[in-house]
């Protein structure tokens, strides 16, 4: 039977295949396939993870005191006898000879189908065994990971395109998750998967924001999608209205291969504008730039057509570290790298923009202790975080320092909300620039900016500008901020509303007050990538647009059909009305008939 189950789009396109469950906790084992001749030895890797849980079971059972209390050598017992149980370890061979999974995913695929079972059973008492299931699994996971559990990973290189097959002719493969941690999105550049769908989330998590950033059709905030949907069912993803459909009729799944086909034309289209200078009708010059998450991002950046990276999320490389910050020199290394690779177009690096829904494996007493009790949008993090840790703070800077002797590099700091912590920050990088002189480390002076993502900055702005060279407004958070919405939280995601006259009398007015002074302002923001906010925001003075390497070509279009002074002659009309999402349709629409009426005269 098919059925429809609804969320939030927060990454556009159509995406079909086969469900993938994973549990949360287990999103991070690796999911990748393998070849005819390797199933053999991935078979021995899981027999031999079974073989050592199975002493190690064994073992605990055997030096237990003998006043341990009766029921934990019960509890041993069933242990084994689980990971003994044909139903799991005989089930996850034929995961690995008919699908060619590797053995941890293989081991994960049949643990969420045993685990559906358990949940389905009536009998309390067999229902609260699926917890001694997964500890079983655990134990697998773990043995196989001390082992040679990534011997057989994919070598690095480009990722699957879209509803690709793998080598051995299996279908296209989507995810289903009840959550995926940004970090562990980042898994998606090489992974086999096509999409993904998950029951939390928001359209501007960051979880979201990655996916945009991989160009996969992505549905988030689906509720109940994971227990819904089974293991190996046919799943469509409509990335454009937030629609998953789950075992789809022939007709169904036609016309939805139909838009797959289309959509791929579109882009296609598009891709032809990469290399066309971004110039309104009126002749005003727009800088298109990229966000990235990683240096490897950076060739996709140069192909997408982006003169520059706009934004630099360096918190990437200090995620999923087992609570070990990368040091100095990892960083110059990561920073330089893409400094180069952009062949001498500019890269702005944020600093570490951590906590909210990006959260460090490390964790200090103070935090643990308020781990649940506080907001984490409202605590340490961002600029809060590296100023409270200044040494990791100093080293990042030096880092980001020692890049700019390889290219044009620019610091952006992240969360900015008063003159003291600009003060504050601004001095951390005298001081780092003092300590890579004395140490005769080259580097060159950098413009530095802050990033405007709260009102309080807003309304600081004058002050912000005196101390900063440029500003990049950051709407994701502003927006969040504004309107007191946890954009990470899917159960208020309807009062998340960019098109809020109070949010966009922000933007506006931060535009003109940098441009006022002379000061270069940038968005940085999911707004930029949004085609319906182009002509908006050229009207209000915005010539440089920083976003997803695969939004560059759509805006840009928008951009070549845009004429900014007319737009701008009629900005307080949309900025002033009580919807001003209607008034800028409305707005388009006159536009594009007087322009059509135009070039009918003329000929």
């Amino acid at each position: 039977m098919s059925i429809q189950v609804f969320g939030l789009p927060v990454s556009r396109g159509v995406a079909i295949g086969r469900a993938v469950l994973v549990a949360s906790s287990r999103v991070d084992v690796a999911h990748y396939f393998i070849d005819e001749a390797q199933v053999d030895d991935e078979i021995d890797r899981l027999r031999d993870a079974r073989d050592a849980v199975a002493r190690e079971l064994t073992t605990l059972k055997r030096d237990l005191p003998t006043e341990a209390p009766a029921e934990l050598p019960a509890l041993l017992d069933v242990h084994l006898m689980l990971l003994h149980d044909e139903v799991l370890t005989g089930a996850t061979k034929q995961w690995i000879v008919d699908r060619h999974y590797n053995a941890e995913w293989a081991l994960s695929a049949q643990f969420e189908v045993l685990a559906r079972q358990f949940d389905e059973m009536e009998d309390d008492y067999l229902r609260e065994r699926k917890a001694d299931l997964e500890q079983v699994v655990e134990r697998l996971l773990r043995a196989m990971s001390s082992g040679q559990a990534a011997s057989f990973a994919p070598a690095p290189g480009p990722a699957p395109a879209p509803g690709a097959r793998d080598f051995g002719g299996e279908d296209p493969l989507v995810l289903v998750a009840n959550d995926v941690a940004p970090a562990d999105m980042l898994q998606f550049k090489r992974s086999v998967f096509t999409g993904f769908i998950t029951d939390v989330g928001g359209k501007t998590s960051h979880t979201a924001i990655v996916a945009r950033s991989l160009d996969i059709p992505a549905v988030v905030g689906a509720r109940e999608a994971s227990r819904i949907i089974r293991q190996d069912d046919w799943v469509i993803i409509d990335g454009d209205s937030g629609i998953v459909i789950v075992n789809p009729s022939p007709i169904v799944l036609e016309e939805y291969r139909f838009r797959q086909r289309q959509s791929e034309l579109e882009r296609a289209r598009l891709s032809r504008l990469r290399h066309t200078p971004a110039i309104t009708l009126d002749g005003e010059r727009v800088e298109l730039l990229a966000n990235i998450e990683l240096p490897g991002d950076a060739p996709a950046a140069l192909e997408a057509g982006a003169v520059g990276v706009g934004l630099f999320r360096s918190e990437f490389l200090f995620l999923n570290r087992g609570g070990e910050l990368p040091g100095e020199d990892e960083q110059f290394e990561a920073y330089r790298g893409a400094v180069e690779a952009m062949n001498g177009l500019p890269v702005t690096i944020r600093t570490v923009d951590v906590g909210a829904d990006k959260s460090l494996d490390r964790m200090s007493v103070n935090e643990l202790r308020h781990e649940h009790a506080l907001n984490p949008a409202l605590g340490l993090r961002a600029i809060r975080w590296s100023l409270s840790e200044p040494g990791m703070f100093r080293q990042q800077l030096r880092a980001i320092l020692r890049a700019s002797a390889y290219g044009k590099v620019r610091v952006l700091v992240p969360m900015v909300v008063n003159v003291s912590e600009a003060r504050h920050t601004l001095e951390a990088l005298a001081r780092a620039k003092q300590q890579l002189a004395e140490a005769g480390r080259p580097f060159t002076d950098v413009e530095v900016g802050a990033m405007v993502e709260v009102p309080a900055a807003v309304l600081i702005l004058p002050s912000l500008l005196r101390l900063f060279d440029f500003v990049s407004i950051g709407t994701n958070d502003l927006i969040q901020y504004t309107l007191a919405i946890d954009r990470a939280d899917e159960t208020v995601a309807h009062l998340y509303d960019p098109w809020h006259p109070a949010v966009l009398s922000l933007v506006s007015q931060t535009i003109a007050q940098a441009r006022a002074v002379g000061k270069n302002v940038s968005v940085c923001g999911e707004m930029a990538g949004d085609p319906a906010f182009t002509e908006l925001l050229l009207a209000m003075g915005l010539r440089s647009f920083s976003m997803q390497p695969s939004q560059i070509s759509a805006i840009k279009q928008r951009v070549l059909r845009t004429d900014a002074r007319r737009w701008a002659s009629r900005l307080d009309h949309v900025l002033n009305a009580e919807d001003p999402q209607v008034a800028c349709t409305e707005l388009l629409r006159v536009l594009a008939n007087t322009a059509a009426a135009s070039r009918a005269i003329a000929v």
